[in-house]
C-alpha cells in the first residue's frame, strides 16, 4: 500500500484523527506491516501488548480466554485498532488475539507513538486530553464499595 492510503486509513481511527497531519505521516510511515494467515494468533493471552495494530485488510477475533475457544468476544475488522492503549502504557492483552482470514495489520510500537507524540507537542496534548476525558469518564461510571 502507498503511504498515503494508509494515512487515510489511520485517518479513520478516532485517536489517529487527534493527531497533526505531519505527526501522521510520520506515525504511518514508521508502522511496521505485519501479513497474518487465517488461524494466525497475534497474542494469546495473558501477553504484553508493545504497541497498536491498526487492521488493513481482514479480521481479528478477540477472545477472553488462551485457548480461544466459544464465541470471540469481539471482532475487529478493516479499519480498526487493537491495542490503542498499548500505544500509550504498558498493557496486558484482555484475551487472545487471532486472525479469522488473511489479514494485513500496521503495527504501532509504543516507541514509535512516543517518539511522534514527543515531537508533536499539540498532538500530544490532544491525545492526553482524549485519555484523561475517557477516565473521567470512566471513574464516573463507577459505583463505590460500601
Amino acid at each position: 500500500m502507498a503511504l498515503d492510503d494508509d494515512i487515510k486509513l489511520f485517518e479513520q481511527i478516532p485517536v489517529f484523527r487527534l493527531l497533526e497531519p505531519d505527526a501522521l505521516r510520520l506515525l504511518a510511515f514508521s508502522a511496521e506491516t505485519k501479513l497474518l494467515r487465517a488461524g494466525d494468533v497475534l497474542c494469546a493471552a495473558p501477553a504484553q501488548l508493545e504497541g497498536g495494530y491498526l487492521v488493513l485488510k481482514g479480521s481479528l477475533a478477540i477472545f477472553e480466554s488462551r485457548d480461544a475457544l466459544g464465541e470471540p468476544s469481539k471482532i475487529v475488522q478493516a479499519p480498526g485498532l487493537v491495542g490503542e492503549l498499548a500505544m500509550i502504557a504498558q498493557t496486558e492483552a484482555a484475551g487472545s488475539i487471532i486472525a479469522r482470514e488473511p489479514t494485513t495489520l500496521l503495527r504501532v510500537s509504543r516507541a514509535v507513538f512516543h517518539r511522534v507524540l514527543g515531537e508533536y507537542p499539540r498532538s500530544a496534548n490532544a491525545v492526553r486530553r482524549m485519555v484523561s476525558e475517557r477516565l473521567s469518564s470512566l471513574s464516573s461510571e463507577l459505583t463505590p464499595l460500601g
